[in-house]
C-alpha cells in the first residue's frame, strides 16, 4: 500500500477516533449516574464533569489527542505519522528529523515576525552564521541519499544556534501545551455559554419525542445571541414559536437541585388563552389538531414500568409531533389560563406524566418568563440503552424533524404515523386564531 494511504488511515485512527474514545471512556467512569452535590474534591470534579459534559470531553479529548502525539513515535504505524518524513530515514532519528523539520519552521517564522528585533539584538556575521546552519541542516535533509551522521550533526549545529539566538522569540514545549489546553478550554465554555449547550433528557415527560437518557444539543442562538453569563439576550425580538422544543431554568421560586432545567414543548405564547382538553391543546378557542396513531405501550424509566396509552400524532404550526396519553389518566379540562406578556407556556408530549405550565405555582399554572429560556433543542448526539452501550439508532435524531419511534415499534403504529403524516392538515387550516 502507498506509504500516503498509511498516513490518511493513520493519522484520524490515532489522533481522532483513540483520543475520542479515550475520552468518552473517560467520561463514563468518572461522571455518576446520578447528580451529585459539590462536597469534597471528588464530588466537586464529578459535580463539574456531570454538569458540563460537553467542556468536559473537549477537555480530555485535547489532553489525550497530546499525550499520543508526544509518543506518535513508538505507536504501530509511527513511520507513517511524521511531518514531511521520509520513507528512508532510520527508526532511530525520525523524532530528530521531524523535530528538525519543526526547527526549520519555527525559526523562519521568527525572523519573519520579529525582523526589526532580529536585526536589532543580531549582528550581521551572526545572521549570516545562523542562516548558514539552517540551509546546511535543509540540504541535510533534502539529500537524495540520507545521510544520518550529515543530518545529525546539521541538525546539532543549528539547533544550538537557533536556542543560542532566537530563544527569546521561541516557546517552550510546556507553553504551547499549556496554551492548546487553555484555547481548548475557552473555546468550550464560550461555546457553552453563547452557542450550544448540552443536555441529558433525565425523565420521560417529553415521551415519545425525547427518550431518557437522550443527549440532545441546545442551540442558544435560536432565540437572539444570549449575553454569556447573564440572562440578557441581543435581538431579543426572536421569541418561541409554537411547537418548539426548548430547554429552559425552572421558573418556580425554589427550583429542583437535582435538575434545574427543563424541556418541554411551545403550545402558547404572550396573550394566547389556552384551554387544555383531555390533554389536548385549545389556543384561542381553536383545537390544535391531531390524529389518532393507536394503542402504545412506553416505558418511563426503571424495569417493570411500561404502561399503556393512546398515541396522537398533533399538528401546531410548522411542526407534527407525536404525544402519548395514559390509560386511565384523563385529567378532564384544565383552564382557561391566559399568557402574560414575557412569558411562554409549555406542555410535555407525555400529556399525563409531565410536570409543566398546568402544574407549576401550587397548580394554579404559569408560564416561562424570557430570562430563563436557554435555547431550542436540536438533535440528539448519544444515548446510553440500558446494557451501558450507546444506542446507535438514536443518533442524530432531530427533535424538530419528522416524528419517530425507536427501533421494536410495532409495524401497525409506524404504518399508521405514515398515514397521519400523509393526512397533514393544509397550512390554510394551521393559523391560530389571534387572542380575544
Amino acid at each position: 500500500m502507498n506509504p500516503k494511504t498509511y498516513r490518511y488511515l493513520l493519522w484520524p485512527f490515532w489522533f481522532v477516533l483513540v483520543p475520542a474514545a479515550l475520552s468518552a471512556l473517560t467520561y463514563n467512569l468518572v461522571a455518576p449516574e446520578e447528580q451529585v452535590l459539590q462536597g469534597s474534591l471528588w464530588e466537586t470534579v464529578q459535580y463539574w464533569v456531570k454538569d458540563q459534559p460537553v467542556p468536559t470531553l473537549i477537555v480530555l479529548f485535547t489532553v489525550f489527542e497530546m499525550v499520543l502525539y508526544s509518543y506518535r513515535h513508538s505507536l504501530p504505524g509511527a513511520q507513517y505519522l511524521g511531518s514531511n518524513e521520509r520513507s528512508d530515514v532510520p527508526k532511530k532519528v525520525r523524532r530528530e528529523f521531524e523535530q528538525a523539520t519543526h526547527l526549520l519552521d519555527e525559526a523562519e517564522r521568527i525572523q519573519r515576525k520579529n525582523r526589526s528585533a532580529v536585526e536589532r539584538s543580531l549582528t550581521s556575521d551572526v545572521r549570516a552564521e545562523l542562516n548558514e546552519s539552517l540551509e546546511d541542516l535543509r540540504d541535510a535533509m533534502n539529500r537524495k541519499t540520507f545521510d544520518e551522521r550529515g543530518f545529525l550533526e546539521s541538525y546539532d549545529r543549528a539547533s544550538r544556534l537557533v536556542n543560542k539566538h532566537l530563544s527569546p522569540w521561541q516557546k517552550g514545549e510546556l507553553r504551547e501545551y499549556m496554551e492548546s489546553i487553555g484555547v481548548a478550554v475557552g473555546v468550550a465554555f464560550l461555546l457553552r455559554a453563547g452557542v450550544v449547550e448540552a443536555f441529558k433528557i433525565p425523565s420521560g415527560s417529553m415521551l415519545p419525542t425525547l427518550q431518557i437518557q437522550d443527549h440532545i444539543f441546545v442551540n442558544k442562538l435560536a432565540y437572539g445571541p444570549p449575553i454569556p453569563f447573564t440572562n440578557t439576550r441581543l435581538f431579543s425580538r426572536l421569541p418561541p414559536k409554537r411547537g418548539d422544543v426548548m430547554v429552559f431554568e425552572y421558573p418556580e421560586p425554589n427550583p429542583n437541585a437535582e435538575h434545574p432545567d427543563y424541556i418541554k414543548r411551545v403550545i402558547a405564547t404572550a396573550g394566547d388563552e389556552l384551554v387544555v382538553e383531555h390533554g389536548h391543546p385549545r389556543i384561542n378557542g381553536w383545537l390544535v389538531p391531531s390524529c389518532r396513531v393507536g394503542n402504545y405501550k412506553f416505558d418511563e424509566g426503571p424495569e417493570g414500568t411500561v404502561k399503556n396509552g393512546e398515541l396522537y400524532m398533533e399538528y401546531l404550526g410548522e411542526y407534527a409531533y407525536l404525544t402519548i396519553y395514559e390509560e386511565n389518566r384523563d385529567e378532564g379540562i384544565q383552564g382557561p389560563y391566559r399568557v402574560k406578556p414575557g412569558e411562554t407556556w409549555v406542555m410535555g408530549d407525555n400529556r399525563n406524566n409531565s410536570s409543566d405550565s398546568r402544574a407549576w405555582y401550587g397548580g394554579r399554572g404559569g408560564g416561562v418568563p424570557d430570562a430563563n429560556i436557554k435555547g431550542r433543542a436540536m438533535f440528539v448526539w448519544l444515548n446510553f440503552k440500558r446494557n451501558g452501550w450507546p444506542d446507535p439508532d438514536r443518533l442524530f435524531t432531530n427533535v424538530l424533524g419528522t416524528p419517530r419511534l425507536p427501533v421494536g415499534a410495532p409495524a401497525e403504529i409506524l404504518a399508521a404515523i405514515d398515514k397521519c403524516l400523509k393526512e397533514r392538515p393544509p397550512a390554510d387550516q394551521m393559523v391560530v386564531p389571534a387572542p380575544r
